[in-house]
């Protein structure tokens, strides 16, 4: 190659690296070179995303950044490790477990080790406000009351926690898209014919609950969830093989609450 030829090679790429850092891109690229000015939340707005997701992305630890600084500006992914769950990860990136599953076609608790997850965009601090105001107004009295007597049923011995874990399972379960889709129909949901919660089968729901169970409802209600996602729980009487095999999450004086 002659110096002409050379020189002429090297003037192109230099415009072409030029024009690649200060070009804003395109709002559908997969990754974005940091001009004068920008700021996460500025790029985090261009592209749709959040400033959360761009630093998981992009394995952040700040918020930063220098001129030329090549972003990824895809949505989020997670390769899962060992002892990983769905509902770990979606506690990791600050989203729902139910959007955890849609994002992903998932809705059983079986994932492994090397797969990846696409995370989905986080709710902005707006959505998330209207959401819990529509989680505290949109269950009915009569749910609030079913969900209480199953905690009574269930729970009278036990500490407060185990009062408020049962709840949050009731709600895990709707959020889960495995099983029923309202606390009536998750607390009388039978499956290959059997009740799932034993208070139903023997009538115990039926007994009124005290002061104590009615708040512990209204906090399930109110999204509070100490069992990280829990879907089952039993007794440390309980000698069920199935049961017993279940991944445990957390325990509240005699109550088991599992994955």
């Amino acid at each position: 190659m002659n110096k002409k030829s050379i020189r002429t090679f090297l003037l192109t790429t230099g415009i072409a690296i030029s024009l690649s850092v200060s070009m804003p891109a395109e709002a559908h690229a997969e990754s974005y070179s940091v001009a004068s000015g920008d700021s996460l939340y500025k790029i985090s707005k261009l592209f749709g995303t959040t400033v959360a997701n761009l630093m998981v992305s992009n394995n952040l630890s700040g918020y930063e950044l220098y001129i030329g600084q090549l972003l990824d500006i895809s949505n989020a992914k997670h390769t899962v490790q060992k002892g990983d769950t769905l509902y770990s990860i979606s506690q990791k990136y600050d989203i729902s477990l139910i959007d955890l599953r849609k994002a992903n076609n998932i809705y059983s608790n079986y994932i492994y080790s090397g797969q990846v997850l696409e995370i989905p965009l986080q709710q902005t601090e707006q959505t998330q406000y209207e959401t819990a105001s529509e989680n505290e107004d949109s269950y009915a009295a009569e749910e609030l009351d079913l969900l209480a007597r199953l905690i009574m049923a269930e729970t009278e011995s036990q500490p407060y926690e185990a009062k408020v874990a049962v709840g949050a399972v009731v709600i895990n379960r709707i959020n889960s898209g495995l099983f029923a889709p309202t606390i009536s129909e998750v607390i009388n949901q039978k499956i290959n014919g059997y009740y799932q919660f034993s208070p139903v089968a023997n009538g115990w729901i039926s007994r009124a609950a005290n002061e104590e169970c009615i708040k512990a409802a209204k906090e399930a209600l109110s999204g509070v969830d100490n069992t990280n996602g829990a879907l089952f729980y039993y007794d440390t009487s309980t000698t069920n093989q199935w049961i017993l095999s279940k991944p445990v999450s957390v325990t509240y004086g005699d109550m088991v609450f599992a994955y």
